[in-house]
């Protein structure tokens, strides 16, 4: 592999420095007192750290339960979402029958509606079957997205059709070849998915704002935007909160950045 030279590494650098600078000034901003937020010559860095801000919005915003239905929404649907895509992706990649590319093709064409248009049906299909106001209603819908069996399947085309059709012949069952050679191999783009769907899940805000009306149910993302009210707007604890829904994501990705890497590499590798 060709080594990047120092413009390339520059230029990234440059990159680098431009997204996480909003990132480093909501963290820093975290950290400051009300009238220094507020003041007229704005600083990066806080002159007077506190961690008031983070003490008062754990106190009084109840924001164990908000990031517990978070936590399990974000992992549930996860785990579905992998399970789900990688079986389709399995399916679109590894076997031919009559009508596979249009189907993919379908699949394809779905990502260029945006979740407003089919928010109306998702939502009629849940009140249908008793799932309004309950986290299922947060977990099920995005269990199968196109995004991921297009993922999963552009990286399980890599896989060569050889090693499957030796399984067969040694007779083991689909089910078997699934779970023991094609998870296996596919971990990079399992990766890549589960990363993608966690995020994706955690900071959802619109769908959990339909689906959702017991404060008691609320996601993180809700509970940090009742934090604007009528009459003010907390932004001391917004920003605390804010700062704290990072640390899943970070960790996440800390976990499995080389399998992401990889995946996001490989996955369009072969068409």
């Amino acid at each position: 592999m060709k080594k990047a030279t120092i413009p390339q590494y520059t230029i990234a650098s440059i990159l680098v420095l431009v997204f996480l600078i909003p990132v480093l000034y909501i963290i820093f901003s975290s950290f400051k007192p009300i009238n220094e937020l507020f003041s007229t010559n704005p600083t990066f860095f806080p002159n007077q750290w506190t961690t008031n801000n983070y003490i008062e919005a754990l106190r009084g915003g109840n924001f164990g339960r908000y990031i517990f239905n978070s936590f399990i929404v974000a992992v549930s649907s996860t785990v579905l979402a992998v399970v789900i895509n990688s079986m389709s992706g399995y399916a679109l990649a590894k076997f031919r029958f009559k009508g596979d590319s249009v189907i993919m093709l379908i699949i394809l064409s779905t990502i260029m509606l945006p979740l407003e248009i089919i928010m109306v049906p998702i939502f009629s299909v849940l009140k249908f079957f008793g799932l309004y106001n309950s986290l299922w209603a947060l977990i099920i819908p995005p269990a199968a997205t196109p995004t991921g069996i297009f993922l999963m399947r552009q990286y399980l085309l890599t896989i060569p059709d050889e090693i499957i059709q030796s399984a067969r012949i040694d007779g083991a069952s689909e089910w078997k070849i699934f779970y023991s050679i094609i998870l296996p191999n596919a971990k990079p783009a399992i990766a890549t998915l589960a990363i993608f769907s966690f995020m994706w899940r955690w900071n959802d805000y619109v769908w959990p704002l339909i689906a959702i009306n017991s404060p008691k149910k609320y996601t993180l993302q809700l509970a940090i935007a009742n934090f604007t009210g009528e009459f003010g707007t907390d932004y001391n604890s917004i920003l605390a909160v804010s700062a704290i829904s990072m640390i899943p994501m970070l960790i996440i990705f800390i976990i499995f950045q080389k399998q992401f890497v990889q995946g996001t590499v490989q996955s369009g590798m072969k068409g």
